[in-house]
């Protein structure tokens, strides 16, 4: 399969988070074009990005006349609307495009994108405030789930850890978790080894089951 990773990418619906992503996405370099149904704010981001139009995503001729059938990629980032956001989803389905996101605002919202043929479902609005939650109540410098039930944490070393070789310390054995990589004041990010000593100023990469992770996270 041919690499499709810098393929063209329509965005619908162009509130904070489709308009973020389309702005990113032109930053990185990707063709965007942007569909949005409300002239005012599609006047306000004309001069940032390049393709942007002011059309109706629930009406099947308009996306078609903007060549949206063309593209292999499509973001639905509409929220607020529900029924736009189902009804622009299942029309890019009929349009046969091969790799479909859409933003839900709550899990039945998402069951329902999924059903109607949405490759990729996404909870935006959930996701980062389940991030904060955890490195507001918590040790954590920063949380990301990659997958349920498992994660990434970067925290500071816990103390019966520090000058100690984690091939010595026994840290998967007693918690179920693996520091994949270390940083130091002044310094970039580095895989850790069997011999890597960790030290009070560290800055470290967590990986592990979400609880194990959050538990090794809360050790003085």
């Amino acid at each position: 399969m041919a690499d499709k990773k810098n393929d063209p990418v329509v965005v619908v619906g162009l509130g904070r988070f489709g308009s973020s992503l389309a702005l990113e996405l032109a930053a990185r370099g990707t063709e965007v074009l942007a569909i949005d149904s409300r002239p005012k704010l599609v006047q306000s981001l004309a001069g940032r990005i390049t393709n942007i139009a002011t059309a109706d995503a629930t009406d099947i001729e308009a996306l078609r006349q903007l060549g949206v059938p063309d593209f292999y990629r499509a973001v639905v980032a509409i929220g607020s609307d529900l029924e736009a956001s189902i009804l622009a989803t299942s029309l890019l389905v009929e349009l046969e495009l091969e790799d479909i996101w859409a933003k839900a605002v709550s899990r039945q919202h998402g069951q329902i994108l999924h059903r109607i043929g949405a490759h990729h479902v996404v909870f935006p609005e959930h996701d980062m405030g389940e991030r904060v939650a955890h490195m507001v109540s918590g040790r954590m410098l920063d949380y990301v789930e990659v997958d349920e039930n498992f994660a990434l944490v970067k925290t500071h070393p816990p103390k019966e850890f520090v000058g100690v070789p984690l091939g010595q310390s026994k840290l998967r054995r007693k918690y179920g978790v693996t520091i994949v990589a270390v940083k130091s004041p002044g310094e970039e990010f580095t895989y850790t080894t069997a011999e890597t000593e960790l030290s009070y100023g560290d800055i470290v990469l967590v990986s592990g089951r979400s609880d194990n992770v959050e538990r090794f996270a809360e050790l003085p």
